[in-house]
C-alpha cells in the first residue's frame, strides 16, 4: 500500500465529507436522539465505500454514462430533499411540549435506514464527489489507485462515527425545545437550499 496515496485519499475524503448536507444533518439528528446510530452510520459509511469503489475502478465507464443520469438524479433528489425538509420544519413549528427527545419521532430503525439511504443514494452530488472527483483524483496514483480510496474510505467511515455517537454529547443541549426547535429548522433549511442548488443545476 502506498502510504502517500492513502493520506492523500484520506484528506480528500475527509475535504469533501465535512461540508454540511442532508445525509450529515440526518446522521447528526438520528445520533442526538441516539436512535439506531449504528445501523446509520454503517449504511451511510459502508455506501460510501461502494461509490468510491466504483469510483476508483471504473471512473471511465462511469463518466460517459453521468450526463444522461445526471438531470434524473437531480430531479429526483431534489424532490425528495424538499419533502424531508418540509417534514423537519415542521416539526420545528410544532407545539414546544411535542419537540422533547423522548417524543420527536425517531422511527423503526427500517424507516431510519430507508431514509438515510435515499438522502445518500437519491443525492447527486453523492456520486459527483465519491465516483467522479475520488475516482479521476485516483488516477494521479498510477497502480497506487486503490490505496487512494482506501483513505477515503477511512475517511467517511472516521467521520460518520464521530458524528453520530459524538452527537450524544450534545443530548443535553437538545432536551431544551428551543433547541431542537432550532436544529430542525436549520435541517429544514439546509435540504431545502441543497435541493434548490441541484434543481439550479449547481
Amino acid at each position: 500500500m502506498s502510504a502517500n496515496a492513502y493520506a492523500t485519499g484520506l484528506t480528500t475524503g475527509l475535504t469533501l465529507i465535512l461540508a454540511i448536507g442532508a445525509q450529515n444533518a440526518f446522521v447528526l439528528r438520528q445520533g442526538i436522539l441516539g436512535a439506531h446510530v449504528l445501523a446509520v452510520c454503517l449504511a451511510c459509511a459502508l455506501s460510501d465505500a461502494i461509490l468510491i469503489a466504483l469510483g476508483v475502478s471504473s471512473f471511465a465507464r462511469v463518466a460517459a454514462l453521468l450526463p444522461a443520469l445526471d438531470p434524473i438524479l437531480r430531479i429526483l433528489g431534489a424532490g425528495f430533499l424538499i419533502w424531508y425538509g418540509a417534514k423537519s420544519l415542521m416539526r420545528a413549528f410544532r407545539a414546544s411540549d411535542a419537540l422533547r427527545l423522548a417524543e420527536v419521532g425517531a422511527g423503526s430503525r427500517r424507516e431510519a435506514l430507508a431514509t438515510c439511504l435515499l438522502l445518500t443514494w437519491a443525492n447527486p452530488h453523492v456520486y459527483l464527489d465519491t465516483v467522479v472527483l475520488i475516482g479521476s483524483l485516483s488516477t494521479r496514483f498510477p497502480g497506487a489507485e486503490s490505496s487512494f480510496g482506501a483513505g477515503a474510505v477511512t475517511a467517511s467511515f472516521g467521520f460518520f462515527f464521530a458524528l453520530g455517537f459524538g452527537a450524544r454529547w450534545l443530548r443535553p443541549i437538545f432536551e431544551k425545545p428551543a433547541a431542537w426547535r432550532a436544529l430542525e429548522a436549520l435541517i429544514g433549511l439546509t435540504m431545502g437550499a441543497i435541493a434548490l442548488k441541484l434543481l439550479a443545476g449547481g
